[in-house]
């Protein structure tokens, strides 16, 4: 039989997550800017990359923010139903003592 389920097996709480979630997606479009703000003010192919990263950053800070789990987060373990046996020992000695 599985232990059963610890408090220290939770996930954590949504607002938790939602906040780690957005300060991902921030960072992400932070990065966003900066490539936007370089690539006005470079030339030749690193002005490409700037604004390529500017383009496709916002899909791929999407998958980042939304990507489930993270460093921190704890596998959690599955949670099993203890099952009830009873032997038909017990049915049998129990008749036994009626009187």
């Amino acid at each position: 039989m599985q232990k059963p389920q610890s408090v220290t097996n939770l996930d954590i709480s949504p607002e938790e997550e939602r906040k780690s979630r957005m300060v991902r997606y921030l960072i992400a479009m932070s990065i966003r800017v900066v490539c936007i703000v370089a690539g006005v003010y470079v030339e030749g192919w690193l002005m490409w990359v700037c604004f390529a990263g500017a383009i496709f950053l916002p899909y791929f800070a999407v998958i980042i923010a939304n990507a489930s789990g993270s460093s921190s987060a704890r596998s959690a373990v599955a949670v099993v139903a203890p099952k009830l046996q009873i032997e038909s020992t017990a049915f049998t000695v129990a008749d036994r003592e009626k009187p």
